[in-house]
């Protein structure tokens, strides 16, 4: 029954109906921010694994160092979306 169930002429007809449902002009912004999507979550994927390496020497140590500021990259040429992560602070006077 589906001994051939994909063959070349399928994957054309999948191309054409992407291409009319979001259109030439949509599909490479999409794909532009799939990767940026993709960056930021290596990136901070890695971190955690840096804070968690660091967590786990620090704990030994009697002095934990104060934390560094971290850095959203932004993809490489934009540089306008790279911002600083602010950590939350306590905002209620008395």
């Amino acid at each position: 029954m589906f001994r051939n169930g994909l063959e070349p002429w399928h994957l054309l007809i999948l191309v054409v109906v992407i291409l009319l449902v979001f259109g030439s002009k949509k599909l490479p912004d999409m794909a532009r921010s799939l990767g940026k999507s993709a960056r930021i979550l290596k990136s901070e994927a890695k971190a955690m694994k840096e804070d968690g390496k660091q967590s786990g020497t620090a704990e030994s140590a009697s002095e934990e160092p104060a934390p560094a500021q971290r850095t959203i990259q932004a993809a490489p040429g934009d540089v306008t979306s790279s911002r600083p992560v602010n950590e939350p602070t306590d905002t209620t006077q008395r």
